[in-house]
């Protein structure tokens, strides 16, 4: 790994560790650089300012969390989507707590890109690099509609951890996902087509 390289990738690292711990307005170039153990200079020289290297590192973070989901999928013998689903959404409520300051900080960046197009540029791709990594994580085939299927689970995954971090108490797990997720299927359901008895 080249110098340069080892220290766009400390710095990625030590934001990392900032977000898990600090709360948005804490996240400072200089706390990054302290826990980096780099030159305060050298964010702005790979990437341009704190916030953009804040938008880079929480993506990063997001795309760990999604493997460590994967992780836990691996070794699931149904292949079917339903099964992946429910087991997703029980790692994701698993490991919740723990990417809390994650979660955070992402939506602080969130706040900012409405404002600054290259932290909204660098959130959209994001997105698109995530929509087909989660379709073939849940099963959702290859084509549009597989993707425009994970575009919908990321949206559920992202809007419930909004409003767990507004209030724990909103958090939906277990048989209520389950449950929650059998009535919004029915009612997509196109009409004429028969429907199992609510539960």
């Amino acid at each position: 790994m080249s110098p340069q390289r080892s220290n766009r990738a400390k710095l990625v690292e030590g934001t990392l560790r900032c977000l898990e711990r600090l709360p948005p307005e804490r996240v400072t170039a200089r706390a990054i650089a302290t826990e980096s153990g780099a030159n305060l200079a050298s964010i702005a020289y790979h990437f341009g300012s704190k916030d953009e290297l804040v938008t880079e590192a929480a993506i990063d973070g997001l795309d760990r969390w999604l493997d460590e989901i994967a992780r836990a999928l691996g070794d699931l013998e149904a292949q079917d989507p339903v099964t992946r689903f429910r087991r997703a959404t029980e790692v994701v409520e698993e490991t919740r707590q723990r990417h809390s300051g994650l979660a955070r900080n992402y939506v602080a960046a969130l706040a900012k890109a409405q404002h600054e197009p290259r932290i909204r540029t660098r959130l959209a791709e994001g997105f698109r690099d995530a929509r087909p990594n989660v379709a073939a994580l849940l099963g959702l085939g290859e084509d549009h509609a597989g993707e425009d299927a994970a575009g919908l689970a990321l949206a559920m995954f992202h809007g419930l951890l909004y409003q767990v971090l507004l209030d724990p108490e909103l958090a939906i797990d277990g048989e209520r996902m389950r449950d929650a997720s059998a009535r919004l299927v029915r009612c997509l359901r196109p009409p004429g087509e028969p429907r199992r008895d609510a539960r």
